[in-house]
């Protein structure tokens, strides 16, 4: 029998996705004893304390075992850690040790969400694809610039390691790792039971775009206001650069250096943000709304739409719009 070790960090972070991810595998398991095959695995939570409390106490974890008494695990659950991960990461870094050493041992290990900088401060995704919750995006990629982080996938799954993205998403990642442990009929078996939508694979829909603005560049700081407060006009590199005394390719560089996006994608996003916030809330059309963003093309503004949510938007103002008079083009 596999062992399957749901590790609870030390420090109020996130209830459900310990609680959930340890009712679905135990699900799991129960539909295999019913067709007559043995469960696949032992399913054991393993922490550094012997209670974590939750909510101020209203709820409280008891860990089955401490880690130091695992010697061989085959797959590790790390649950989300909320907005606590700066905390976290200080308090729990015998956890971080054993999750290294695990893997070295043979473990694949998969987080949820924020845990995601539990695994990433072992190094094991150094060089690596991952996915965590796209509203911590900037500040993980200036803690761990090496890694490749990717906040539309929902699940990455490389060598063994796999992440997922924000809140209750962690729900595709357990069937994700349902089907490829146990096999396809139990991971829609599961999916049925407790209604979740499967082979969801990006979060690209759910994102907010706020902007990256914390670093120290002035000038692009100030590229990046302007860009804000004129969406409706067609804005080129060229057009930043001189308007801001700056070399092209130096521009172009500090830009990247700065945000993670080019100044063309940076303007892209910050253009289909405002559009997703008009198809949500206004009766525009869809040829307004892309007026309104600084598009005359239609089928560049299509390209641009699902390139950073998913969906076209039509489909996007249907999903989100419901009380909207739906027109289309």
């Amino acid at each position: 029998m596999k062992q399957l070790t749901i590790v609870v960090p030390a420090g109020e972070n996130n209830l459900s996705s310990i609680t959930g991810t340890y009712e679905i595998f135990s699900k799991a398991n129960e539909y295999w004893k019913e067709s007559g095959r043995k469960k696949l695995f032992n399913i054991q939570l393993a922490g550094i304390t012997n209670q974590v409390d939750f909510s101020d106490g209203l709820f409280c974890v008891k860990p089955h075992l401490h880690i130091s008494a695992i010697t061989k695990t085959d797959l590790i659950i790390v649950p989300s850690l909320n907005h606590n991960y700066h905390i976290a990461l200080k308090g729990n870094e015998s956890l971080v040790t054993w999750l290294e050493q695990q893997y070295k041992n043979g473990a694949e290990i998969a987080t949820i969400c924020t845990g995601t900088f539990l695994l990433a401060s072992t190094g094991l995704l150094d060089g690596k694809v991952c996915s965590t919750h796209w509203s911590v995006a900037e500040n993980f990629r200036r803690m761990f610039p090496t890694i490749d982080l990717q906040t539309d996938r929902l699940i990455t799954d490389e060598k063994g390691l796999y992440t997922n993205g924000g809140a209750y998403s962690f729900l595709n990642l357990v069937l994700y790792l349902i089907e490829k442990y146990y096999d396809r009929p139990t991971a829609i078996y599961c999916s049925k039971v407790f209604q979740i939508e499967i082979d969801r694979s990006t979060q690209s829909e759910f994102i907010i775009f706020n902007g990256q603005k914390k670093h120290s560049d002035e000038i692009v700081k100030q590229a990046q206001a302007y860009i804000e407060k004129n969406i409706e006009e067609k804005i080129t590199i060229e057009d930043l650069s001189s308007k801001f005394n700056v070399g092209r390719r130096n521009f172009d560089r500090r830009f990247m250096k700065a945000t993670g996006n080019t100044p063309i994608e940076y303007a892209q996003r910050v253009k289909i943000e405002t559009a997703k916030k008009l198809l949500e809330t206004s009766r525009k059309t869809i040829s307004e709304v892309m007026y309104q963003v600084g598009y005359a093309d239609v089928k560049a503004f299509r390209e641009v739409f699902r390139k950073y949510t998913g969906l076209s938007p039509l489909e996007y103002k249907e999903k989100y719009n419901k009380d909207s008079v739906l027109v289309n083009f």
